[in-house]
C-alpha cells in the first residue's frame, strides 16, 4: 500500500492549491479517505474526509466553503482543492486511507502518505 501526496507550495493569501494523493494496494472506491494538517508547534487536525460507510463527506469548521475533497477512482487518486488559502491553512499536509474510517478522528486511518508543505503568504 502507498500514497503519495504532491501539490504543496508557497501561495499568496487567497490564491489556490490542488493537493493530489495517488494512491495504490488498495480499492480506494472501498476505503474512507481523509486530509489531515499539522503546522508547526501544533497538533494535527483533520481537515476533510470522505466516509467509507456511504461516501459523505466532511469538513472542519476553519475549511468549510474553501476547500472540496474527491476522488477519482480510475485514477486511483484522491484530491483536496483549497481555494481562497489564508496563512493560518500554512501546514504540512497529508493523505490518508481507512477501511472503516468515517470521521476526522485519525485514529480511523491506516495508511498515511509523507505529506506535501503548504505554506500562505505574502
Amino acid at each position: 500500500v502507498q500514497l503519495q501526496a504532491s501539490g504543496g507550495g508557497l501561495v499568496q493569501p487567497g490564491g489556490s492549491l490542488r493537493l493530489s494523493c495517488a494512491t495504490s494496494g488498495f480499492n480506494l472506491d472501498a476505503y474512507g479517505i481523509g486530509w489531515f494538517r499539522q503546522a508547526p508547534g501544533k497538533e494535527r487536525e483533520g481537515v476533510s474526509c470522505i466516509s467509507s460507510a456511504d461516501g459523505t463527506t466532511a469538513y472542519t469548521d476553519s475549511v468549510k466553503g474553501r476547500f472540496t475533497i474527491s476522488r477519482d477512482i480510475a485514477k486511483n487518486t484522491m484530491y483536496l482543492q483549497m481555494n481562497n488559502l489564508k496563512p493560518e491553512d500554512t501546514a504540512v499536509y497529508y493523505c490518508a486511507a481507512g477501511l472503516i474510517a468515517r470521521r476526522l478522528s485519525a485514529y480511523e486511518y491506516t495508511y498515511w502518505g509523507q505529506g506535501t508543505q503548504v505554506t500562505v503568504s505574502s
